[in-house]
């Protein structure tokens, strides 16, 4: 019997438990900055729509209500300039729909999914469940006219790096897509957090002129709206492959819950606690940008996103080391692929007082 797990690499965040350890001795506490997952309270609406709908003994739909699909759709229009037709399908989450969507596209061994040199490690998990090969490359043209390449993952913006990919870039991804039968799957999560830079979505008419053939665009209500323990999110554009996806995921059971559904109609029919988040946000990230750089960090990129990719020019893990020592746990490049071995990455997300404390303690 083949033990899928064994074709998977080793859970990353177990590899930081030593230096968490030495962070969480510090005498005034550990400051977490290694893992993005919000801290600030979920928007009083979500909340109330989320209790308005709890019961719910029926089994929810799939597709997702006619509600939850029409304010997918608007959000879309409204935010990130998409006309047309896309399709939408709310997803548990962004991430099991990046751990599984090869396989859900019916990729597997003989296949290629090329993603990002640097990038968030469950794309390649998904590629290795599927049994495909992985291609780390950010450039298309050196891959040539490979017919194996069946899906391209695409992050704006980056994480880790919070690196915005321009239109003009997004437009020859997809036109390098499509001339071979390829999807592109955008990575979008962090779409509504642009600082110096102003990401832009791939179902834009500015990238793809209101076709949507071969696109995906993957999003999720975590980062805007505090809403990771709700697991909310979902897959927009190509009807085709989003009606293949629905058919799968009937027969899979990978259904959001009915009180999710509508807790997600409330969040993305208000702009205004996302407004109130991102200034939360650009505070944090003001006081540990400035910190970083008095400490003698280097922060590149990082114009869009949740997080500071920060460099001292040494390998990544006497980096993460030096801040345990000092009660704050950031996460090794390393973790993002061989290319940012000598970076680490800050997240934002942690309280106003344990940010002042890191504050402190980079001073």
């Amino acid at each position: 019997m083949t033990v899928l797990s064994a074709s998977l690499p080793d859970f990353p965040w177990d590899q930081l438990e030593p230096a968490k350890a030495v962070a969480a001795a510090h005498p005034d506490g550990i400051v977490d900055l290694s893992v993005g997952t919000p801290v600030d309270p979920v928007p009083a609406p979500v909340q109330n729509a989320l209790a308005a709908a709890a019961d719910a003994p029926g089994y929810p739909q799939t597709a997702g209500t006619p509600a939850l699909r029409a304010a997918i759709t608007a959000w879309l229009a409204r935010e990130c300039g998409t006309t047309g037709s896309p399709a939408v399908l709310p997803t548990i989450g962004s991430k099991e729909l990046v751990a599984w969507l090869p396989t859900l596209l019916g990729v597997g061994p003989g296949d290629v999914v090329v993603i990002p040199r640097v990038c968030y490690p469950t794309y390649e998990a998904g590629v290795r469940l599927a049994g495909a090969e992985v291609v780390r490359s950010d450039s298309l043209t050196a891959l040539g006219p490979d017919p194996r390449v069946k899906l391209i993952w695409i992050n704006s913006p980056s994480n880790p790096t919070g690196k915005v990919l321009p239109p003009a870039h997004l437009r020859k991804v997809v036109d390098w897509a499509r001339e071979r039968g390829a999807v592109v799957a955008a990575d979008e999560c962090y779409l509504s957090l642009g600082w110096e830079e102003t990401p832009v979505s791939v179902l834009s008419d500015e990238v793809c002129g209101g076709d949507h053939t071969g696109v995906l665009a993957v999003h999720s209500l975590s980062k805007r709206s505090n809403l990771a323990g709700f697991r909310a999110g979902f897959v927009a554009g190509d009807p085709a492959v989003v009606a293949e996806l629905l058919a799968v995921r009937k027969h899979a059971g990978m259904i959001v819950p009915a009180p999710v559904q509508a807790a997600m109609i409330a969040a993305l029919g208000d702009e205004s606690h996302v407004a109130a988040q991102r200034d939360r946000y650009a505070a944090r990230r003001a006081a540990l940008r400035a910190a970083l750089t008095g400490a003698g960090f280097t922060i590149e990129h990082s114009g869009a996103g949740l997080y500071l990719w920060s460099t001292r020019g040494e390998d990544c893990w006497k980096t993460v080391d030096w801040l345990a020592e000092r009660g704050i746990l950031a996460a090794p490049g390393a973790f993002y692929g061989p290319a940012a071995a000598q970076h680490v990455r800050v997240a934002l997300t942690a309280t106003d007082e344990r940010v002042a404390a890191a504050v402190a303690r980079l001073a």
